[in-house]
């Protein structure tokens, strides 16, 4: 088994004790720097990035190979990568980038094939002059999303 390989195993173990927790990356350099990011239904807390690199950090021999490993939750400003991401912040706003536009609304559903998203826009009025405040709301499939952020807002 490579060292990249017992790595990925001892990380699904970590993560298996922790069914709330999901990986959105892990890396591994050719001078054996573990990257491991992660993401939770209910958020990540500090306790969990020590339990899952203790799961892999105490079942690994530095005698056989020296490594370094930094685990830590997904950022604020990281773009979502999954579904379960996307599900987990409905609600929220986000910023999501298509081919030809740019919109930022409210997450109002998502599910396994595409997000709805939810906002108010100012529009010419269909009868008369003048603007009017009109809701808007759209489904978006994932496969049109090139990269979508949750805003936050103070």
């Amino acid at each position: 088994m490579t060292f990249k390989d017992h790595v990925l195993q001892l990380l699904n173990e970590g993560l298996a004790g922790k069914p709330s927790l999901f990986l959105i990356d892990c890396t591994i350099t050719d001078a054996f720097k573990i990257m491991v990011t992660l993401d939770g239904d209910y958020g990540v807390q500090l306790q969990d990035c020590i339990d899952i690199s203790r799961a892999i950090e105490h079942n690994l021999d530095r005698e056989e190979q020296d490594f370094s490993l930094e685990v830590a939750s997904v950022g604020v400003g990281s773009p979502l990568k999954l579904v379960r991401q996307y599900v987990k912040n409905v609600g929220r706003i986000l910023i999501v980038k298509l081919a030809t536009e740019t919109i930022e609304a409210q997450l109002v559903e998502a599910n396994e094939n595409f997000i709805t998203l939810a906002w108010e826009a100012r529009e010419q009025k269909k009868i008369g002059k003048g603007k009017e405040t009109v809701q808007k709301k759209r489904e978006i499939p994932y496969s049109d999303i090139r990269e979508a952020v949750v805003t936050v807002k103070f």
